[in-house]
């Protein structure tokens, strides 16, 4: 067990006072020394190991009085082992104070631990980058870099900033950004993000942004700054603190004064049992375990490429009972494909193929684009229209050698009165004609993710009761992928406005939390309206990670399963630590009021329930 300076210094100390605390026992028990006869000698022997193993206690509570923040923990603990002294309990006020110094040590080698647990899996800012110089290559900080400077990345090394290929291939590690643990082939004209480890070869890299515009700059800041995003249980733990710690006090004063009065209890009886009540009622246990519990929570969502902004987003996740999804770029892929070609009677795929691409030739559409694209890739000769026409809310008339081609929507075979059937086809319909007579019809589709239909079942299982889809896209298309991802709402042909409205009256009528999730671009204003809002992030997206709640760093719906149980997990371990500290505290307190409570007990309900509620803590990673 590694332990730092500081712990070492405690743990040293906790053992001198051990030893010395244990030699007095053995003076008492033998009879060397009397507590009546030898009580300023007993006073000094067990002083000495309590100053030397809680001095540390008594200057934090003098400088915080000096602060003005009285009341903590350790002031009750200074105030309850005064207390013990005067009443002459000098052995159980030793070891109060050595025991709670020993669940002070574990306590911070627990938390240590988990730090540096997250510390290490968010190790990702480079150290340097190779910065190529003419022949020479010069070891810089990333910094230093400017966008278009060239840098060299060996084998095993970080990239150090973001930027395209442009020498060399290789694979790489991505999982500390995303959590995936499948490498991913790179070469020239690819674009390698700040923070992955290059595999095997040798890259040179083009410089696209600046360092502290970089993908590892942005997460590093964003998971620093979750810890100021605290959770609505964090901050009513911390008021409960404030006003609890003092009313115990003003209990504990009330005890010892009014029970010699209304009860046959002696005064030092009861000033014992105030004491019994001070160490009893120290509040650390919620105070240290429920900010952990949120931290260790974002730092097991970032292990796997989930990035939370804070506490409170966690708990917004754990209470939510309704997911809303965008289609394009969330649960479909964005990109559009020719998924089907139904040639009329009579006509090829070839001649439907080439006339619909010369029609589209220039176009910037997408699903333009996938005509040409398909074109391209089944190796067809697209000749070259003499005049390109745009009908508005229709498609293209192209004129040719061969005769006038029309491509677009059966509005279009409508306008030129050609004879087709209208097709409820799947996707986005595109007629062509040629010389006025229909050629077919080209389907373009944007493709599902393949982990979407799973993610929406996985969802279902951990115990969301809706999903609902929003999309802009025509009603058959929506309802149709809506039907094959099993969503249980699908809402068609809305514009971002109308969007933002329809996730309005979902909030109004919910019973639990609504999280959105959108791509973090386009849908910044529903993401900002959700309870929460998740982003998928593209892996390297500044706008999905500046736009959103929570991030999904590889673009993954199945990865909201694992945010989800994150959430869930983390919200039962806080609820876990509030209620059984509290049961156990005010049992004891309950029993220290009737006498029957020790300081041996009220200490093992101080300093046990603090490391257990720690111990449990840290189980909140290792979700």
């Amino acid at each position: 067990m590694s332990l730092n300076p500081k712990q070492k210094k405690l743990l040293s100390r906790i053992i001198a006072a051990a030893v010395m605390f244990l030699l007095g026992m053995v003076f008492l028990w033998t009879g060397v020394l009397d507590e009546e006869d030898d009580m300023w000698l007993c006073l000094i022997v067990f002083l000495v190991p309590y100053l030397i193993v809680g001095y540390d206690i008594l200057t934090g509570a003098a400088k915080n009085i000096a602060r003005g923040e009285i009341f903590d923990e350790k002031f009750l603990m200074i105030v309850a082992t005064f207390g013990a002294f005067a009443i002459r309990e000098f052995e159980e006020t030793v070891a109060v104070m050595l025991l709670f110094q020993i669940g002070e040590l574990f306590q911070s080698i627990a938390v240590g631990r988990s730090r540096k647990s997250i510390a290490d899996m968010m190790d990702i800012a480079p150290e340097y980058a190779n910065l190529l110089k003419g022949d020479e290559v010069e070891k810089v900080d990333p910094d230093d870099v400017e966008i278009d400077d060239i840098i060299v990345i060996r084998s095993g090394e970080k990239i150090p900033l973001d930027g395209v290929v442009i020498e060399g291939k290789s694979m790489i590690d991505t999982s500390a950004l995303t959590g995936e643990s499948v490498p991913r082939t790179v070469g020239a004209g690819d674009e390698v993000l700040a923070g992955c480890i290059n595999g095997q070869g040798l890259l040179k890299v083009r410089v696209i942004k600046e360092y502290d515009d970089s993908t590892v700059a942005k997460v590093l800041e964003l998971v620093e700054e979750a810890g100021d995003n605290k959770a609505e249980t964090e901050n009513f733990i911390h008021r409960f603190a404030k006003i609890y710690t003092p009313a115990v006090v003003i209990a504990a004063v009330l005890l010892a004064i009014l029970l010699p009065v209304f009860t046959d209890r002696s005064i030092s009886g009861s000033v014992r049992t105030a004491c019994v009540f001070l160490v009893t009622s120290c509040p650390c246990a919620l105070v240290i375990s429920v900010p952990l519990t949120y931290f260790g929570g974002i730092g097991a969502a970032a292990k796997r490429g989930v990035l939370i902004k804070g506490g409170n987003y966690l708990e917004a996740l754990a209470k939510a009972d309704t997911f809303v999804f965008d289609k394009t770029g969330t649960l479909t892929k964005g990109c559009f494909e020719v998924t089907k070609i139904k040639p009329a009677e009579g006509v090829s795929e070839n001649e439907i193929v080439v006339a619909a691409a010369a029609a589209e030739a220039g176009s910037t559409h997408p699903i333009g684009l996938s005509i040409i694209e398909y074109a391209k890739q089944k190796g067809y000769d697209v000749p070259k229209a003499d005049e390109i026409e745009e009908i508005p809310g229709h498609g293209i008339r192209a004129v040719t050698a061969g005769g006038d081609i029309l491509a677009g929507n059966y509005r279009l075979m409508e306008l030129f009165e050609i004879r087709a059937e209208k097709s409820n086809e799947l996707g986005s319909l595109v007629y062509v004609a040629k010389a006025g007579k229909l050629l077919g019809i080209i389907v373009v589709a944007d493709e599902v993710k393949e982990d979407a239909a799973e993610a929406i079942k996985s969802l279902k299982a951990c115990g969301i009761l809706k999903t609902i889809m929003l999309s802009g896209d025509k009603k058959e298309t929506a309802e149709g992928i809506g039907r094959l991802l099993g969503l249980d709402e699908i809402h068609s042909e809305l514009l971002p406005d109308q969007k933002v409205e329809k996730l309005g009256e979902i909030l109004r009528a919910k019973t639990g939390n609504v999280a959105y999730v959108g791509d973090g671009i386009n849908d910044a204003p529903a993401l900002a309206v959700a309870d929460v809002g998740i982003a998928m992030g593209s892996l390297g997206s500044d706008a999905a990670i500046e736009a959103a709640d929570i991030v999904l760093m590889d673009d993954k719906p199945s990865k909201l399963k694992d945010a989800l149980k994150v959430s869930v997990k983390t919200d039962r371990i806080v609820r876990e630590n509030i209620y059984g500290s509290l049961l156990v505290k005010f049992a004891v307190l309950a029993l220290g009021v009737f006498g029957l409570a020790t300081m041996w007990l009220a200490i093992l309900a101080d300093v046990g329930v603090m490391v257990a509620a720690v111990l449990n803590a840290v189980r909140s990673y290792r979700t």
